[in-house]
């Protein structure tokens, strides 16, 4: 497998193809997709653990998730 393979498959997951359609498009077996994007993402855990440390939180802002939780929680609550 060669390195353009490997971008090629990476670069496709990263714009949200689906990962037959990745296999599909680069010509691999869907079992070599999926391999190498879980090295990928091994390889960038591994990347960001060392990277980021010590990182000072006085302030988290989750919006957005609280938006959805609380549509979620609302919709609930209309059905009851």
């Amino acid at each position: 497998m060669s390195e353009e393979e490997i971008r090629i498959v990476l670069q496709s997951h990263a714009e949200g193809s689906s990962l037959r359609g990745i296999s599909r498009i680069s010509g691999l077996a869907y079992d070599t997709v999926v391999s190498i994007i879980q090295a990928a993402a091994e390889k960038a855990q591994l990347v960001h653990n060392a990277e980021v440390q010590n990182v000072d939180t006085d302030a988290i802002a989750a919006d957005e998730l609280w938006s959805f939780v609380e549509k979620n929680k609302n919709t609930a609550c209309q059905r009851n």
